[in-house]
């Protein structure tokens, strides 16, 4: 069997390649022109590459594979309102959908994001049927990846297209090349920072959600979605952890709100100013200080997603990191 799969070289793409190729499939990975993909080296792979802006280059490419894993997007946070990261994540979704049924491809799994649907707090958090909340954040990658997720569900209802959609929460895990996800654990490591920021985010391991992946192709029925969690966690029990595997004090001062906010304030103001990308915006303030908290129920009952500690994932992050020299500390 066959398997296709955009952004490839990405913390997701770099581990569900490796479990295809373990359970014995072919693997075609498709990355942008312009990527180092070091994640990939020394793999058995077939390696196309192209921009998944480009119709024709995906359609071609795609050609002859039994499955797709569409994981390539935009999770840029800034500029807040980029025209790219709309185009990248939602017309880079159509060309795929569009690329799928010229294929005649058996099945797409889509990879969307946990955001598409409403969070909740730790005792109720949200779920599959629980609406969008993520709109007033002001933020493209929210509502683009919403709009790409549509747009599949759209198509299987109108066209018969055989898809299901994935939704990972916050992923951490190794090969994560950007980094992305391990920036923060990264950063974090390094300082040894004593305060922590408010809010809170479901945490996952990063093969947690790649094994989740696999088995929708077999298990996911078509039109339906899937969140790929596992734990709720506020911000101190996070770094907690962190500080943990890196060998520090635990933080104990959380930063308040409000200063959050006027942080953030001042980054956008910053980057509107210079040009360049700020450490923190006034979106990104109001997105991270607050409880974003998931179920992942669904996908464990019926994905049989495993649910690997949080605590190992944080360690094989750390390690992954440190060995590839993320982490510029002792």
């Amino acid at each position: 069997m066959k398997a296709f799969v955009t952004g490839a070289d990405g913390l997701l793409g770099g581990n569900l390649v490796r479990m295809l190729l373990d359970r014995g499939l072919e693997v075609t990975a498709f990355v942008h022109p312009a990527s180092r993909s070091r994640t990939l080296d020394e793999l058995d792979i077939n390696r196309a590459k192209g921009d998944i802006l480009d119709e024709k280059s995906v359609e071609n490419a795609m050609s002859g594979n039994d499955f797709v894993f569409h994981v390539a997007a935009s999770t840029a946070l800034w500029p807040p309102r980029d025209k790219k990261i709309t185009a990248i994540n939602v017309e880079g979704t159509r060309n795929v959908v569009k690329a799928v049924e010229r294929n005649s491809v058996k099945k797409l799994i889509h990879v969307g994001s946990a955001s598409s649907f409403g969070y909740g707090t730790k005792e109720r958090p949200g779920n599959e049927e629980t609406p969008y909340a993520y709109r007033g954040f002001g933020l493209a990658y929210f509502d683009s990846k919403l709009e790409a997720q549509s747009h599949v569900l759209k198509c299987v209802r109108e066209n018969g297209l055989n898809a299901v959609v994935v939704a990972p929460t916050f992923m951490i895990g190794p090969y994560d090349s950007g980094p992305s996800s391990g920036k923060m654990i990264a950063k974090y490591a390094e300082m040894k920072l004593p305060f922590y920021p408010s809010g809170g985010r479901n945490f996952v391991h990063v093969r947690d959600a790649a094994a989740g992946m696999i088995s929708a192709v077999e298990n996911g029925k078509a039109g339906e979605c899937y969140i790929l969690g596992n734990r709720n966690m506020d911000m101190k029990e996070f770094f907690t952890e962190v500080a943990r595997v890196a060998g520090f004090k635990p933080p104990i001062f959380q930063i308040p709100r409000e200063i959050m906010l006027v942080s953030g304030l001042a980054g956008s103001i910053f980057g509107a100013a210079t040009g360049k990308q700020p450490e923190i915006t006034l979106e990104m303030a109001r997105s991270s200080s607050i409880g974003c908290y998931y179920s992942a129920a669904k996908a464990v009952c019926e994905l049989n997603m495993p649910q690997t500690p949080v605590e190992i994932a944080v360690e094989d992050a750390y390690k992954w990191l440190k060995d590839n020299g993320c982490i510029n500390r002792a």
